[in-house]
This record gives C-alpha cells, structure tokens and sequence, in this order.
C-alpha cells in the first residue's frame, strides 16, 4: 500500500520551495518565483498520479507515520483526490500569475514562501487520514493565510480584516478541536475512516456534529460572521484568488468529509439549510449592488459557499462537491481576470438590459424555465433522483428563468429569445448529466441522500418559496426599481443591510487585540 503515501510528496515539494523563498525575501530574488512556480506544478502532477493511482488499486488510508493516532497519513478517496487535483492546479495557476504580477515588490520572496506554506497546508488538510492531522493543517492554513493578508501591513483597512479573519479563525478551530475530542471519545481512534465506519448516534457524535457545523461555517464566512471576507481586498489579487478559489473551500470539504457524522445529527442538517439558505439569498442580493469588481466577487463568494453550506445539509454531499469544483474554477479565474473585466465594463456605451420584461413575461419565463425541467427531468429520469436533488435543481432553474424573462420581453430581438431558451435547455440537460457523474464517481466515498422526513419536507418547502420569490423580484426589478422604497433598499443592501457594521461594533477592542 506504498502507492497511498504519493500525496505527501506534493506539500513537501511546497514546502521545499517555501524554505527556499525565506532565505530570499527581498525584491527579485533570483529564480524563487520560478522554482516555486515548479514546485506547484510538480504537486498538480502528483496530484494527477494519485488519481490515477486511485483508478488503478482503489481507495484507502496509509499507514500512519507517528505514534499514538499523531501523525502524518493519507486517506485517497474520491473527495481527497477530487480536492487534491483542484487545490494543485489553481495553486499551480495562481504562482505562475504572481511571478509578473508580483515582480518588482520589495519583499517577493516572501510572499512567494508564505504562498507556498498555504498551499501546502490546504494540501495536507484535504489528504489527511487522521484528525490530527486535519486540525494541524486547518490551523496552518489560517495562520499562513494571515500573513498573507498582511502583505501589506502599513494598511489600516488590511490590519483590520486580518485581525477579523484571525478572530474568525481562532474560534474555528475551537469548533475542530472541540468536535475532534467527541470524536474520539466516541470511537476511541483518530482515524478518519475508521470514525465515519463505526459512528453511531450518541450524545458525542450529535456534538461532534454541531461543532464541526459552526468551525464550516465560520470558515466559510456564513452570516453574520462574514464580514471579513468582504474586508480582505487589500491583499494582492493572487491571495484574493486563492483565498476565494481554494482556502475558503475548507469549510465544504469538512462537511463533505465528516458527511457520515453529520447525517447522525438531523437537527444539525436542518440548521445548515436554514442558515445556508438565508446567507445565500443575502449574499446574492448584496453582490448586486456592489461598485467594485473585487467586493462584489467577494460577496458572490459567500453567496456560493453558502449555497454549499446548503446543499449539505440537504444531505447532497456528491453536487456540494461538484459546486467546489465548478466555483473554484469560476472564481480562480474571475478574480485573476478582473482588471480586464473593469476595461470591459467600462467599454460598454450603454450598459443594462436589452429589454424590460413585463409581468406576463415573467410569468411566461418562470413557467417555461420550470416546463424545461420537467421535460428533461422526465426524459434522464427523475425516478433514479432524490427529492432534495429534484428541489435543488427547481431553485437552480430559477436563476435561468431570470434570463429567459429578458428574452421573453416584448422589444426583445427574436434572436435573444432563441438563446436564453437554448441556455435553460443546456443548464437542464448538464444538471442531469452531472449529478449524475457526481453519484456514480462517489458512489462508496459519500453515503447517499436519505428520503426526507417531516422536517426535511418542510425545509425543501421553504427553500423553494424564499428563491423562488427573490428570483420573482429580481426578474420584475425593473417594473418597480423607480419606486422611492426602492432606492432605500438599494442602500441598504450596498451596505449588506449593517450586520457587519453591527458586528464591528459588538466586536471592537476584542478583535484588535487578536493577533495573527
């Protein structure tokens, strides 16, 4: 079982790049950037091999390399190797943009190491094979982050976000440590595998559960504990896109990995539902008043992860995975493109929609968008799908039905009408066809969706109403938007209706004297 300890060479060669940029830490320091860049790409092909070697002997967890449960091992399964491969290529992506992007800084050096470390760490975290471990990492990723939020520390506003984030984290990893010692009262080891096997519902596994909910969600800046993740737009735009690309993703992966756990704790998934659900509509709301490029990617990002944080506790563990995959490649890039989304933007001569729909084409596109589902649903199978599944896909389906209502407006060209109609179809067709690539590639890694009961019902009723009417609104914005209410709920949600205000203000003096 030798082929398991692969995944570890992938943070050591990080590493070994890290310690190799401290001894350099100046301006242009020689081929740091470069050879770091390389121990980037080395780890994604390590990452690469792994799943293969995945594909080729199967799942499993390495020996351990310590003693006493504490130590150094590797779970290889499809969510670590999933991760492992994600984690690797934009960490590779993000150092190659940085040796121009950060060319000619006074302290390039170091902050191609601490870029290194955090990688790394991410990397240690998504393998581990025991709780140990994971704690370790979780807590050498958020102290490695810091420093890199503090690149500049002459700026107040970055002071103030890394003394928030540094607060955030501190109580997060009291979450972890607090969870990982139920867990091991419960089951007497610290192997991760061997827990998610033998977990059984007991007073220590449902607080296990509860703990390792608040540590996600804080990590995952879920309200109202997320005003730091709208405040760290002081640091350079690479950390910006490994923050929103990759670290932020800690919080899913460790639902996603404890998913066994969590599903002992009903109570506990309803609450993810709950508070995933409103941050989502919260934070989607919010990102559409945003000026700026950079806070307004922040705010989609906590939208997102609490979308995540949601499908979770709906129990759909395999599409919450699927949702990292495909926002860390959305983001990672967003953000590594968004100067030349301001050009663009900025380019435009008369932004805004082509056409204003009515209420009838609203109508005529929620109807139509939900007719599309059904249809495709009916084709692909909806007897194979889960009812969360089945709901989940009815709320995504309902961002579609906003572009339709602008191809369904009367003064739009018959050509806009032709390709919303086709991108409700395509979104309908590749929400199948990924779920069910998502089920068949963790089908034994990830336990399937349970049929819901009472509560459950109720929550999936209730999501379904809230986005159903925020999409409503948002679609008929236009018909109402010069109404004077209007105008004051724009201010309000530009400014993410106070909570982070409140916060500050709740949290002022304690937080200053956080340190990193």
């Amino acid at each position: 079982m030798l082929y398991l300890f692969v995944p570890l060479f992938s943070p050591l060669l990080l590493l070994l790049a890290a310690l190799h940029a401290a001894r350099h830490p100046g301006k242009r320091p020689g081929r740091v950037a470069q050879l770091a860049e390389m121990a980037a790409f080395g780890a994604f092909l390590i990452a690469v091999l792994a799943a293969t070697l995945l594909v080729m002997k199967g799942a499993g967890t390495s020996a351990l390399i310590g003693l006493a449960g504490v130590g150094l091992s590797v779970r290889l399964d499809v969510v670590s190797t999933v991760m492992l491969v994600l984690v690797s290529f934009i960490g590779w992506v993000v150092m190659r943009y940085s040796r121009t992007y950060m060319d000619g800084e006074a302290r390039q050096g170091a902050f191609t190491a601490w870029m290194s470390v955090t990688l790394a760490a991410v990397l240690l975290l998504v393998m581990a094979g025991n709780l140990v471990q994971l704690l370790a990492a979780w807590t050498l990723t958020s102290l490695s982050l810091n420093r890199l939020l503090l690149f500049y520390p002459e700026r107040a506003t970055a002071r103030r976000a890394a003394r928030k984030k540094a607060l955030v984290a501190r109580l997060s990893e009291g979450a972890l440590a607090g969870a990982i010692l139920l867990l091991i009262a419960a089951t007497g080891t610290t192997d991760i595998q061997t827990i998610l096997a033998n977990a059984q519902t007991t007073w220590l596994t449902t607080g296990a559960a509860l703990l390792i909910a608040l540590s996600a969600v804080l990590a995952s800046a879920q309200f109202p504990m997320h005003g730091w993740l709208t405040e760290v737009m002081e640091a350079p735009t690479p950390v910006s896109a490994l923050l929103h690309a990759g670290v932020i993703n800690a919080g899913g992966f460790l639902l996603i990995r404890f998913a066994d756990v969590m599903l002992l704790a009903p109570g506990v998934m309803a609450l993810l539902v709950m508070l995933g659900g409103f941050t989502a509509l919260f934070g989607g709301l919010v990102m559409l008043t945003q000026p700026a490029v950079k806070t307004s990617l922040a705010w989609s990002t906590i939208a997102q992860m609490a979308f995540m944080i949601m499908q979770c506790g709906l129990a759909l563990f395999p599409l919450a995975l699927l949702h990292i995959v495909a926002h860390s490649l959305y983001k990672a890039h967003a953000f590594l493109s968004s100067g030349e989304a301001v050009r663009n933007v900025a380019a435009i001569s008369r932004p805004g929609p082509i056409a204003v729909p009515s209420a009838r084409n609203v109508l005529q596109s929620f109807a139509s968008a939900i007719v599309i589902y059904a249809l495709v649903g009916a084709v692909l199978g909806f007897d194979e799908k889960s009812v969360q599944a089945i709901a989940l896909g009815v709320i995504l389906i309902f961002g579609v039905a906003y572009l339709l209502a602008q191809g369904f407006a009367d003064a739009a060209p018959l050509a806009l009408m032709r390709r919303t109609v086709i991108y409700a179809l395509v979104t309908s067709v590749s929400y199948f066809a990924l779920q069910v690539v998502a089920l068949y590639l963790t089908a034994g890694s990830l336990p399937p969706t349970p049929e819901p009961g009472p509560l459950e019902w109720a929550l999936i009723l209730l999501a379904l109403g809230s986005f159903g009417l925020v999409a409503v609104a948002q679609a008929t914005f236009p018909l109402w938007a010069s109404h004077p209410a209007a105008a004051g709920l724009r201010v309000h949600l530009t400014n993410g209706l106070y909570a982070n205000a409140i916060c500050d203000k709740l949290l002022d003096g304690w937080s200053k004297r956080s340190e990193a």
